[in-house]
């Protein structure tokens, strides 16, 4: 097992421990779980708060709910939360045919209606993320707003490092052969090779998303620094935030940061700057001392 691939496990399984850890079992709480049915995929989720607007939490490949602990942990407290296992994730059923991110989306999309929401607020790492986009480019008329961290719009070395698509053709190859048949193994690859082919977004139709979208990565994400930016020009009503010192797991390393960065988006009134004007604007109120 090459470090890559250590590294990566060791930080999918430390989501799942501070989950077991927590006062709150995210991802395996009796008390919240649900599940319904859509595609003919049964799917698990969890729900926390009962006040402020909607906020859909979507957690990365080869996770769970659990992944997205620090985030409902800080959410609920000033939203209504919604978290579901993904298909062929955590607690959620799999697939019967090919699994896309298109899939996946819907699946969201189902959930909402199932509960009776209009429209919500999106939060999604990673394949989060890259659902969260398809959200607001698909289905405008459920989303509020958007922050989505670590998302690429195609599995390209144009969007990814050279070192992150080694890194999962390694976890695929490392599988031993007599593993392959096994049904979790099986759930493993699936979900692996997605990262790998998909998605396949062509940017100029990000500009169809109508929310106000904040686009996250950290500066040493394993997404291209430039794949991230050209994200953010191409939605219209965008914000970007590029966390310094920090992965893709940014969310996971340094909730604090991440979520008071997320917070203000999500609770401040969306403005479009100029970067002229409005820069003009306070160098004008510093000359009148104010």
């Amino acid at each position: 097992m090459t470090r890559l691939r250590l590294l990566f496990l060791t930080g999918m399984a430390l989501a799942v421990l501070s989950a077991q850890s927590s006062s709150t079992p995210y991802g395996s709480n009796p008390a919240a779980g649900q599940t319904f049915t859509h595609d003919g995929v049964k799917l698990y989720y969890e729900v926390y708060g009962t006040n402020g607007e909607p906020l859909l939490v979507i957690h990365p490949n080869g996770t769970s709910i659990a992944a997205m602990k620090p985030q409902i942990e800080h959410f609920r407290k000033r939203f209504h939360v919604i978290a579901m296992d993904t298909r062929d994730h955590g607690r959620s059923g799999d697939s019967t045919g090919p699994l896309t991110y298109e899939k996946m989306t819907a699946d969201q999309v189902a959930l909402l209606d199932h509960l009776k929401i209009p429209s919500a607020n999106v939060l999604g790492w990673s394949d989060g993320g890259i659902q969260a986009l398809l959200l607001g480019m698909k289905y405008p008329s459920r989303v509020k707003k958007i922050a989505a961290t670590g998302a690429n719009l195609n599995p390209s070395s144009s969007a990814i490092y050279p070192e992150t698509i080694a890194m999962v053709k390694e976890m695929l190859s490392s599988i031993p052969a007599a593993d392959r048949d096994k049904p979790a193994t099986k759930r493993v690859i699936r979900t692996t090779e997605l990262m790998l082919a998909q998605p396949h977004i062509d940017a100029s139709s990000l500009a169809a998303i109508q929310a106000p979208a904040l686009i996250m990565a950290g500066d040493h994400d394993l997404i291209r620094d430039q794949h991230t930016v050209e994200i953010f020009h191409r939605i219209p009503n965008s914000q970007l935030a590029i966390f310094p010192g920090s992965t893709h797991a940014v969310s996971y390393d340094s909730p604090v940061l991440f979520n008071a960065t997320v917070e203000h988006f999500l609770t401040t009134p969306f403005v479009k700057l100029d970067r002229v004007k409005d820069a003009l604007k306070t160098f004008d109120a510093i000359a009148q001392g104010k």
